[in-house]
């Protein structure tokens, strides 16, 4: 389990611990408690928590709790001297036993837009400063009071408000400079591969190619249409399987390209052919929904895969399938 949450991390570089559990189908607690447990093991990894520090603060309040002054939720500092534990260097879910208070009982689901939290120092309550990259231990270590110097710096915001499409596509810096982003590393496979991804409102859903047909000229004029000279037509059937809890309410097919070997492509045609039914807008959870794109294209052109994203732009959530063996 962890391999595939490291995994699904690294695909993005950056992501948010609901997100991840909603593509893995995990229990959002779970992902957290194992990326805290993860981050502690000298891996590249930093586990960030954001939050609305007066919504906090009012649910606090709502069960009869006096929020504390000091961040992490009521730690109160030891006094200085010999044998002091020095304060814990981040919060949020922690490797020893894991208990969740509130009633917080079904997976996450975000209530925004939340205003960003700047990074301030020292920081405010209810903000969360993302701890430093952690080494394995080395062996015993003299615990010792931690001076103010001895403080990582804090590391500037860039991820945005949760839930927000700033979160794990962030591409300004905290001087308004573009920031290094990895590049999207698509998911792929061949026709006959179900893939799986998350839709775009976040709800995770598998895409199946079932056909390519190339060249689909016979199938176009049975429906009553007329190529061009040097025009082909092509037909791709996908399937979509919603594995979440809201409806996918647009057409299955609505970003679906194909892309040819010189990089361009080709979007779908408004043609639909009477054999091969197209496809409908929405998808209910648990559902499966299926249909046939048109596609026109030069006659010459040699393709390369196809390619399936929840947005118009492809994206680390995007689809490929190679078809140039087609």
């Amino acid at each position: 389990m962890d391999v595939r949450l490291l995994s699904a991390v690294a695909e993005t570089g950056r992501a948010a611990v609901h997100e991840l559990a909603a593509y893995l189908n995990m229990d959002v607690r779970e992902v957290a408690a194992r990326l805290a447990t993860l981050s502690t093991t000298g891996l590249p990894l930093v586990v960030g928590v954001e939050c609305d520090p007066n919504g906090i603060r009012n649910a606090l309040a709502s069960v009869g709790v006096q929020p504390q002054s000091q961040p992490g939720g009521g730690y109160q500092a030891p006094p200085s001297g010999a044998g002091a534990p020095p304060p814990p260097q981040h919060s949020g879910p922690h490797s020893g036993g894991y208990a969740v208070h509130g009633g917080m009982s079904g997976p996450y689901q975000p209530h925004g837009p939340y205003p960003p939290m700047a990074p301030q120092s020292p920081p405010s309550p209810g903000q969360v400063t993302p701890p430093p990259q952690q080494q394995p231990p080395q062996g015993p270590q003299q615990a010792s009071p931690t001076t103010p110097a001895q403080q990582p710096p804090v590391a500037p915001n860039t991820w945005g408000p949760p839930g927000s499409a700033a979160w794990p596509r962030s591409e300004q810096g905290a001087t308004g400079g573009p920031t290094p982003r990895p590049p999207a590393v698509p998911r792929a496979g061949k026709v006959g591969s179900k893939l799986d991804t998350v839709g775009p409102n976040g709800e995770p859903v598998s895409v199946l190619l079932v056909e390519v047909v190339d060249p689909a000229d016979f199938l176009f004029s049975a429906a009553g249409h007329t190529l061009e000279e040097g025009q082909r037509a092509i037909v791709v059937h996908i399937e979509l399987t919603n594995r979440g809890t809201t409806v996918f309410d647009s057409p299955p097919d609505q970003h679906l390209l194909l892309v040819a070997r010189d990089g361009s492509t080709v979007s779908r045609s408004s043609v639909t052919l009477s054999s091969r039914p197209p496809h409908s807008s929405g998808v209910s959870p648990g559902e499966t929904g299926g249909g046939h794109s048109v596609f026109v294209l030069p006659e010459e052109t040699e393709l390369r895969s196809v390619e399936w994203s929840p947005h118009a732009d492809p994206g680390p959530h995007s689809l490929v399938w190679d078809i140039s063996d087609l």
